[in-house]
């Protein structure tokens, strides 16, 4: 090849023009066959309660002689499920992991498991390399592949097409309940909790047994789900029914402990199915270094060979029910399970309820059992065809052994049997196939008197295909058998939500009498009376600061501080640490997580969100609001919109009842009212009512007071009986107060 020339200008690269296309056309040519690959075939789970890769691993384990075989290493399993599910080893191995015993997913596990396989429990807990463990089919699975053998499934190539796969295993339990399901898909997801398996049965029956049957009815059955962890579920009824029926819902579930009263501890033995050990002691440890939870020294986990165990070590003096009682409402200790009841049906996702489920499973299982009724009426048939023929021979075996003594040719054998008995060829095929040694007369009246039990178990049989109802008797009788094989008891116990008592936050904390000391700068002191009296020494503060409040209070209210961007900021007056005069206090600022350049304004400090707030705005405007409209249901720590930011804010102050208050502009106009001239409003952000007119261009309102702490000699000369009002010029006597 010749060389290039050094320095040689490149080629110039031709591309092809950029068309445009519609992004509409370009979602549906590129991305919904992804989406809908998703659904179908990975993420969402059948009426046989599995997924792809669920069926894949287990049909190969039963390939592989695994149900009722020995127990074999899991890589050989994860190898020999490749051929099947060409995903890679490490999905594989971690699908099998949560079907086996060991891993505690499954209420009914799918796989016997020996060596380490984690645990549901446990976010950390590692399981071992596929190298290192061994596995098997459970029992149970007999019943997911009962008489697969029999046509009771279709059958499909492989991705290579190198092997048959089941499209569903014929699952003669609604396994699709009986263990959890999660998938996330593509613009949808599921999430299937587990439910008692002799629970489920008995209400399959009853749904066969009565097509009306309501949700309630069903309710009386099977009356909420069931975990392999255990805990406690918040039951209600009404939750509960809508659950059943919609598909869609949440309900709550609490950890199960005990107290040892020998060694002032709780230990905490069943946990929500939908946390771990490790997120419930990392909120417990975040709360105590909040200062949050005094009442814990330490919280360890103690899971073990002998089971699943969470220790808190609790101080002298702790009440254990109240502790726990807060730590359902503060930890993953009590939880919720979000139900979405997402099931795929002939290829289409569907969110049902409980009864529809079971009504499809059980259209499905009909199918499974009326194949395999045609199954055995078909092997019945050609068996009675055969010994049919064979009868006929009864009746002349020497013409038999003549016909095939003096027949020349092999080919003519048949034929000639065919001719001779007036059979089929097939009967024929099947006589002359006998050996010499049986054709005698007990081994063929041995064999035809088998004749009249096929023909009544073909009648049975054909009976049986023909009506529903006694298809449904198949399967009643098979549930029946699989509850007294397999069922156990329920291992999540239901509590009323009425017999919960509310844990109210406050009855845990010292209640003390305090004096909370607030400065221009941001700092905090909680003092308490105690302290406060017997100290001698002067407030400590920081250079230039100074105390712009002093409010007495209790130690089990709350703190409501607002700032100068119309926000306010919440938080419980015990969260705050008691502080000495000696001290500088806390910097309020950094623990409420105020903004840049953010400052706060005004503290207020209530048990019972009584009295009004009212808001003083530098053009004049003044908006009164009750307090209460400030309480939130929930814990929520900063509110926007605390008040009007049109105008920038003058003065915030609260007051229990209507008084009189002193209003001075920056050119000393005064105005004296009464707060019950300015309407009550119930919106927080409300800009007010106009009370002080400004009339020189570019006058404000500046300062704000009480009639009594205004320093006027004579307030009442500047009271007005109406608003808005001009005020009046400072008097002679009281220009000492000039703002100007």
């Amino acid at each position: 090849m010749p060389r290039k020339k050094k320095n040689a200008e490149p080629e110039a690269i031709v591309s092809a023009p950029i068309e445009d296309q519609a992004i509409t056309e370009t979602l549906e040519k590129n991305y919904m066959p992804y989406a809908m690959s998703v659904i179908i075939s990975r993420a969402i789970p059948e009426i046989d309660g599995l997924k792809p890769a669920h069926r894949k691993l287990l049909y190969t384990m039963y390939k592989m002689g695994l149900l009722g075989g020995k127990l074999t290493k899991s890589a050989n399993v994860v190898g020999q499920t490749m051929k099947l599910n060409p995903h890679g080893d490490a999905s594989i191995y971690e699908t099998m992991v949560r079907l086996t015993r060991g891993n505690e997913s499954l209420l009914h596990p799918l796989v016997e498991s020996q060596g380490n396989f984690g645990k549901q429990y446990s976010r950390d807990m590692a399981y071992a390399a596929s190298r290192y463990t061994e596995v098997r089919l459970e029992p149970i699975c007999e019943e997911l592949f009962r008489d697969i053998n029999k046509n009771t499934v279709q059958f499909v190539d492989s991705y290579d097409g190198e092997m048959k796969e089941p499209v569903m295993l014929p699952s003669a339990f609604p396994n699709i309940l009986v263990n959890p399901n999660q998938g996330i898909a593509v613009g949808m997801a599921s999430n299937i909790c587990s439910f008692n398996l002799k629970e489920v049965c008995e209400a399959a029956i009853a749904i066969m047994k009565k097509k009306s049957i309501t949700t309630d009815e069903i309710l009386d059955i099977m009356p909420a789900p069931d975990f392999p962890l255990g805990a406690t579920i918040i039951y209600s009824r009404d939750e509960m029914r809508t659950i059943y029926e919609t598909g869609r819902g949440s309900f709550k579930m609490r950890a199960v402990y005990n107290y040892d009263k020998a060694n002032n501890c709780i230990e905490i033995t069943e946990i929500p199915y939908t946390t771990t050990s490790e997120a419930v002691i990392g909120k417990i440890m975040d709360l105590i270094k909040a200062n949050k939870l005094r009442e814990i020294s330490d919280a360890r986990d103690e899971t073990d060979l002998s089971g699943f165990k969470i220790t808190l070590d609790l101080k002298r003096g702790t009440d254990p029910g109240q502790l726990m009682a807060k730590l359902y409402k503060m930890t993953p200790l009590e939880d919720s399970f979000g139900c979405n009841f997402n099931i795929l049906i002939k290829n289409r996702p569907y969110v049902m309820g409980v009864k529809e489920i079971l009504e499809h499973w059980i259209e499905f299982r009909m199918d499974c059992t009326k194949n395999s009724i045609r199954y055995d009426i078909d092997k019945k048939s050609a068996k009675l065809h055969l010994l049919t023929g064979l009868k006929k021979i009864l009746m002349d075996i020497d013409k038999a052994i003549s016909i095939i003594r003096h027949t020349e040719l092999e080919s003519d054998v048949v034929p000639n049997l065919m001719d001779g008995f007036g059979i089929d060829q097939i009967q024929a095929e099947y006589v002359a196939e006998i050996k010499l040694r049986n054709l005698n007369r007990e081994y063929i009246l041995n064999r035809t008197s088998e004749i009249e039990k096929l023909m009544e178990e073909l009648e049975k049989l054909n009976n049986t295909l023909s009506s529903d109802t006694e298809v449904k008797k198949v399967i009643t009788s098979e549930l029946r058998s699989i509850i007294k094989k397999y069922a156990q008891e329920r291992k999540t116990q239901l509590i009323a939500s009425d017999e919960i008592e509310a844990y109210v936050e406050v009855q845990t904390v010292d209640d003390y009498a305090c004096t909370v000391f607030m400065t221009r700068d941001g700092y905090l002191k909680k003092i308490s009376a105690l302290s406060l009296r017997s100290s001698t020494t002067e407030h400590r503060l920081k250079e230039d600061d100074e105390i712009i409040q002093t409010i007495e209070t209790t130690n089990k209210n709350e703190c409501l501080f607002f700032t100068d961007n119309a926000t306010v900021y919440k938080m419980k007056l015990y969260d705050i640490p008691d502080a000495k005069v000696s001290t500088i206090g806390e910097y309020m600022p950094g623990i409420l997580g105020l903004e840049d350049n953010e400052k706060i304004l005004y503290t207020v400090i209530t048990a019972d969100y009584g009295g009004m707030m009212l808001f003083s705005f530098e053009n004049g405007k003044i908006a009164k609001v009750e307090l209460n409209n400030y309480v939130t249901k929930t814990n929520r720590k900063r509110l926007v919109g605390a008040y009007s930011g049109k105008s920038p804010v003058c003065d915030i102050r609260l007051i229990a009842e209507d008084t009189d208050i002193v209003l001075m502009s920056d050119n000393n106009r005064v105005l004296c009212l009464n707060t019950e001239k300015i309407p009550l409003k119930a919106t927080k952000s409300t800009q007010g009512v106009q009370a002080l007119t400004l009339r020189k261009k570019g006058a404000k309102l500046i300062k704000v007071t009480t009639a009594n702490e205004s320093g006027l000699e004579n307030p009442e000369k500047y009271r007005t009986k109406n608003i808005p009002a001009a005020g009046a010029a400072l008097k002679k006597e009281d220009t000492q107060l000039s703002l100007i």
